[in-house]
């Protein structure tokens, strides 16, 4: 671990070299999205988001073809990553909120990951055309940008996936779940004593404004950590004249990341939804005898 933590800051620090390269020279990448059409409203971002969307759910369809219970190839293979997905999530989420909270989880994981990746592919972010700007300098637009390379495009996800949480929230547990969960004494009053539980109380209460506070910043937090380290490791890629080490080793932070991402919004989920699945679980096996 301490050897990847190592090359990993080397990496960050390449990385960081790159950009300062690129705003040196014109080289590497913007840190903006380059418009393209209808006055900046679509982005290179943005179309090869939607291309790539596009591609996403023909290969699927190819994949799976017509379902049958003897599955093809294709059709085994996505079933092999439904079910590693829902293994990973249904514990976190929880059973009552899964149905509604796996769709999404499992879209945002492969979106997130498929545009992690597409700054591997040659020709995404050289292939382009040169122009001037306002000033009279001379200008690269590239056609092709990795949409979570955008920081509008992470903050996009981000308030999706903040969205998603606060109708699933209070669609299975509720206003009053949330509540006693942010303000609520978690101190059991048959053994604290008398003296100190109102004292606890008004703690939890402090606790429950900060956690307000965190809930509300987690869109910005997750956008920042998707777009920095997928920014920084298409300067890195840039900056290091597409060096194939790096390749490898950016195939490992775009799976990361995308993982990150969407186990973050699964346990943001799960902290007010998975409660009780062990209680009920007792109680339909105690009616069972």
């Amino acid at each position: 671990m301490f050897r990847v933590s190592k090359l990993r800051n080397f990496a960050l620090l390449l990385a960081t070299a790159a950009t300062a390269f690129a705003a040196g020279d014109g080289a590497g990448v913007s840190p903006r999205a380059e418009p393209l059409f209808f006055n900046g409203t679509f982005t290179n971002a943005i179309i090869t988001a939607w291309a790539f969307t596009g591609v996403i759910i023909l290969l699927l369809m190819w994949m799976v073809g017509k379902p049958s219970i003897r599955p093809s190839k294709g059709q085994a293979v996505m079933e092999a990553l439904i079910t590693g997905l829902r293994d990973l999530f249904e514990p976190i989420v929880g059973k009552k909120a899964f149905p509604a909270a796996f769709p999404l989880l499992a879209t945002l994981f492969i979106f997130i990951l498929v545009n992690n990746w597409m700054g591997l592919i040659p020709g995404v972010g050289t292939i382009g055309w040169h122009g001037h700007d306002a000033a009279g300098h001379e200008h690269f637009t590239p056609l092709i940008r990795p949409f979570t390379s955008d920081f509008n495009g992470t903050i996009a996800l981000a308030l999706l996936s903040f969205g998603a949480w606060a109708i699933i929230v209070f669609k299975y547990a509720g206003p009053k779940v949330l509540f006693i969960d942010l303000f609520g004494n978690k101190a059991d009053k048959a053994e604290t004593p008398g003296w100190l539980y109102p004292i606890l109380t008004l703690v939890f209460l402090i606790v429950g404004c900060i956690e307000v506070f965190s809930i509300f910043i987690r869109p910005f937090t997750l956008s920042v950590r998707l777009f920095g380290n997928i920014f920084g490791g298409e300067n890195l890629l840039h900056g290091t004249g597409f060096f194939f080490v790096f390749y490898f080793m950016e195939m490992l932070v775009g799976l990361i990341q995308a993982t990150v991402f969407t186990l973050l919004s699964a346990v943001y989920i799960g902290l007010i939804c998975n409660h009780g699945d062990d209680h009920d679980h007792e109680e339909g096996h105690a009616e069972a005898h």
